[in-house]
Formats: C-alpha cells, structure tokens, sequence
C-alpha cells in the first residue's frame, strides 16, 4: 500500500514510557493511561484537539469500557463529536492503526487523525464462555493474556518455538543470541545518555490521577533489567535444546503511543516544521510457526512498493520479540546489525502489544532526525506468523 500525500509531523508522535508487567501499571486501565498521556502529549505538542477529525484506536487486550474505547476516549479529550475505528492485530496493531489514518487521509485529500494505541498486559481479563454442553452447563474460560502466549491455535505453538523453528533454519546459534542482544542492550543505553536526551525527544511521561491530591507518576521505562555478557551466558534455554533464553526475548509490559497524522500541506502550513512522509506500508504472513520471518518478508514488500533498495535505508527500527528476528532480518536483506536499533528495542524495553510499534516508529523518526533525514524503515513479527512494515523519509 503506496502513500502520497499522509504525513507525521516529526514533534507530533509520542510514546509514554513501558512499564514491566505487573508494575506500576498493573492496576491501570490501559484506556485510562491513554487518556492521560494523550490529553497531556496533545497539550504540550501545542495541538487543538478540536482540530481533529478524525480518531483511529488501536488496542488488544480487553479492558472495562472498552467496548466504547473510541467514542470515550475522545469524550475525555473534549472532543465528545469525534469518533473513529477500534483496531487490533496484536503486535501489528501500531502498523494497522496508521495505514487506516493514512487512507484517510489519502482519500479525503486533507484532514488530521488523531492514532491513539494502548494496553496493559498485566491482569489480563478473564473471560467465561458460557457452555451448555458443560458438565452441570459450567462455562469454559480464557486468561486472555495467558492463553494468547501459550500457542497460537493453528499451530499448537508458541511463540518462543517460532524463534527456535527460525533459528535452526538459519543455522543461528546461542553465542550469535547472547552477543546480539547484549548490542541492544548498549544502544538502549545511548538513548539514556545525558539525562535520556533521547527518549525526551518523544517521550510523554504518564501522570495518572489515582484520588484526591494524588497522582501515579511514571517519567521514565520501568523494569529493563541490567544485561552482561556473563548473565546472558549462564541463563538456560527456554525450550530444551534449544537458543532462545528469557534473555535473547523481549517482556510483555504496559504503556501507550500515539501520533497525529495529517496531509503534507496541513503539516507544513500547521508550523513548518519537519515531516515524516508515509510511503508504505505492507503486512505479510510466513509459513506455520515461522514468525520471526514475517517481519522481514512484510519489509521486502513494502519497500518493493517504494522501488527502494535496502542500501538506499539511513536506519531500521524492528519490533523484535526475538534476538533470532534481527540476525534473520540481516541474513535476507545484507543490512547491518549494527545500523539496526541504533537506539534499543522492545527486545530491551518490553513489549505491550498495541503500542509497541508506534514507539518504534517514532524512535526511527527521531534517529532519523538526529541524522538529518532521510529513508528509514520499520518492521515487526505479530502474531499467526504475520509481520507488518512501514517505509518513512524523513525530510
């Protein structure tokens, strides 16, 4: 899917910080995280929320009220009139949120989108289905969280043997896991370089009212751990025999993301400042139990949709739940490792889901900035083997 005319402005895209499951967050409605750091991100970005005219929501896991997700988040926004489509294709969900903006935005000719993504992996709901085949009609039941990481349904596996299907297919081995991910692990440590200059660029911190006087504070990524090459190396193999540690895999965690998307004459009568310009997005699905590769095959596509080569990239952000997805990544296409998440990765600051791509979109804007402009890539794994990519110039 080519784009012409939907852009970001680049000081338009935010993210809260990512919070480990069962942290500070634990007991916060995702949609209420989203309000807030919305409200507060649309404030200090010097933006109307009356101006917006449309909204695109992009959330995964169930949450109280979320069957209004849209309308009430924009009635706590003050924009009660607006309202707009609720999307989730679990880790993909980012990716998705933005397309639908975008062809907004493509057909209309004009207008500005308001992408709000969010969830909360910690408490997950429990759902019970009714059943009146049941002994005594007692209903069944489904953590939602907790069944969704066991295995994927058509499959029988999860996740984590998808990374291990991959990497014996490209003869990856532990060693490559360990070093690759302890790589991550200093590029993170850039972005926290003087006083996390970085990650200020387009950090939205969370302050959450929890009663009279009181409010949950959260400024900055909580629960990364401390990686050495020595830890890494002694943790075990998940699967028996196998290269993949809770090490080389990312964390589930909470937070939210969001960007306003709009046409490039808005964006530049708006403030003249720069742009990221949309020019494709592409979502590909891979054989069973092949997800890591999904992510690079939907970065194939959307950048055959461009005409662009891999070479003619500055930098490439990956959603990477897996160590294995950027060294097959690199495998495929020659790019390097290291021009890779030059600044981290949700392998290093966990992984909520819905937001999680958004974070890296615009992570991959603010590296491009730092670099002047240029071409750059976004592309991750989501679940059922599928994978979703973004291409962005930024000028």
């Amino acid at each position: 899917m080519k784009f012409e005319n939907a852009v970001i402005p680049v000081d338009q895209i935010w993210s809260s910080p990512f919070v480990r499951w069962q942290g500070s967050l634990a007991d916060v409605s995702s949609i209420d995280v989203a309000v807030a750091v919305t409200r507060d991100a649309l404030a200090a970005r010097r933006v109307n929320p009356e101006e917006i005219d449309g909204l695109v929501v992009g959330m995964t896991i169930p949450q109280p009220n979320c069957f209004y997700a849209a309308p009430w988040i924009a009635s706590q926004l003050g924009v009660p009139g607006l309202t707009g489509p609720v999307i989730a294709q679990a880790c993909a969900t980012s990716v998705a949120s933005l397309a639908s903006a975008a062809a907004q935005i493509e057909l209309e000719g004009r207008g500005t989108k308001l992408v709000v993504t969010t969830d909360r992996t910690s408490n997950g709901p429990l759902l019970v289905y009714p059943r009146g085949d049941g002994m005594g009609g007692a209903p069944a039941t489904e953590h939602w969280v907790l069944e969704s990481f066991r295995a994927d349904p058509n499959t029988g596996q999860s996740m984590v043997h998808t990374a291990e299907n991959v990497g014996r297919e490209g003869k990856i081995s532990r060693a490559a896991l360990d070093e690759l991910t302890l790589q991550r692990w200093h590029q993170y440590q850039d972005a926290l370089k003087d006083d996390r200059a970085f990650q200020r660029g387009y950090m939205q911190e969370i302050v959450v009212p929890r009663g009279k006087l009181k409010a949950l504070r959260v400024e900055a990524d909580e629960g990364v751990h401390a990686y050495s090459a020595e830890g890494l190396a002694s943790l075990r193999p998940v699967s028996p025999d196998g290269i993949t540690t809770f090490g080389s895999q990312t964390h589930p965690a909470d937070g939210c993301a969001g960007a306003i998307v709009t046409s490039r004459a808005q964006s530049v009568a708006r403030d003249g400042g720069g742009t990221a310009r949309l020019l494709s997005v592409a979502f590909a699905r891979e054989g069973k139990a092949q997800m890591p590769k999904a992510a690079t095959r939907a970065a194939q596509v959307a950048m055959e949709e461009t005409g662009l080569s891999f070479d003619q990239l500055k930098c490439v952000v990956t959603h990477n739940p897996f160590a294995v997805n950027d060294i097959w990544f690199a495998q495929q296409t020659g790019y390097s490792l290291a021009r890779m998440n030059v600044f981290g990765c949700s392998l290093i600051y966990g992984h909520p889901q819905g937001p999680t791509g958004l974070r890296g979109i615009a992570e991959l804007i603010h590296t491009l900035l730092r670099a002047g402009g240029g071409i750059g890539l976004f592309t991750g794994c989501a679940a059922g083997d599928t994978g979703a990519a973004l291409v962005i110039r930024v000028d």
